[in-house]
């Protein structure tokens, strides 16, 4: 597991703190709290009786936010994992009582704060973006350079790894998820390829993908620009985890039913997939005012200092 030093600075975490217009005694939740980033600045704004809670799929990231969480406030809490009765306490319980970690899908927002007696909450953030930890993660295969199994889960406790998906799909299939979810010119090669692998050996792990792709694109030189297969495994994550699914049915039911009258989301992407789902949603003029009309974008200083957000857009709505 990656030490938390080594996550990345949070995208835009002026730019997230200025469009929530953050105050004490709001209610908020952080959707994608990661290795909270964003929400160790949040919860002390929303301070004496606010209250925020935190959301992630990856109990990995769930631990790293704990500590980062419990090392900036003072107190005794509990940290909840959405379960059978999705209250299972953790054993640290290091986090004040104002502040609530589960592992769910932003997707479940309405189960989480049926659980805490809410029904509406007054700011939203979800950031889409993969975490520097879970990038490097050697039992999950996400990131090229980690190498390690393809399982590519969030949450392992559910669905079929990445590497289950290439050992058992049709061609078609294979080239329909890098298509339609990586963008991938050369899908149909690539799956064929992954597929006539099975007669020898199935692709298993991130080394061995990267070595399909890269001789299936004839690719040596893989130090200029974004690295070769950054697309198929953008499609395997999104098909394996639903990602863009979640993302669409958070957008059209959940978020304007538990978001209040008055209440601002902020949602950030790093792909044109998941911009053009949230720039579609937030189109809906009778449920959402627009706080910006284009997305916002890190200022060349950033990219500079966190390359990661070179992509990300921020977009923010107000609900009416």
């Amino acid at each position: 597991m990656a030490s938390p030093a080594s996550i990345h600075l949070p995208v835009l975490l002026h730019e997230v703190l200025d469009h929530l217009d953050l105050r004490p005694g709001l209610t908020v939740v952080d959707g994608t709290v990661g290795a909270a980033g964003h929400s160790s600045k949040i919860a002390p704004q929303l301070a004496p009786h606010g209250k925020l809670i935190g959301l992630d799929r990856d109990p990995m990231m769930l631990a790293f936010a704990e500590e980062k969480l419990a090392s900036r406030v003072s107190g005794v809490g509990s940290r909840e994992q959405e379960t059978t009765d999705r209250s299972t306490p953790s054993p640290l319980a290091l986090l004040p009582p104002h502040i609530s970690l589960f592992q769910s899908s932003y997707a479940n927002l309405p189960e989480v704060l049926k659980s805490h007696g809410l029904n509406q909450i007054d700011r939203l953030l979800v950031d889409l973006g993969l975490s520097s930890d879970q990038l490097a993660d050697r039992e999950r295969g996400f990131g090229f350079a980690a190498g390690g199994p393809l399982d590519m889960r969030f949450d392992t406790r559910s669905g079929i790894s990445a590497a289950e998906f290439l050992r058992t799909a049709s061609v078609e299939e294979i080239t329909r998820v890098f298509r339609d979810w990586g963008e991938e010119p050369a899908a149909g090669p690539i799956a064929q390829a992954i597929v006539g692998s099975r007669k020898f050996e199935p692709v298993e792990t991130a080394a061995e993908l990267v070595a399909v792709v890269e001789k299936v694109l004839k690719v040596r030189d893989t130090q200029q620009g974004s690295h070769p297969a950054t697309r198929v495994f953008q499609a395997l994550r999104i098909h394996v985890n639903r990602e863009l699914d979640q993302l669409t049915r958070f957008l059209d039911t959940v978020l304007p039913s538990v978001l209040r009258p008055g209440g601002r989301a902020v949602v950030i992407t790093f792909h044109s997939l998941e911009d053009r789902i949230v720039k579609q949603a937030f189109r809906d003029s009778e449920v959402w005012e627009l706080v910006n009309k284009k997305p916002v974008v890190a200022s060349p200083t950033e990219v500079r200092l966190n390359p990661r957000c070179r992509t990300a857009k921020l977009r923010c709505v107000i609900r009416k």
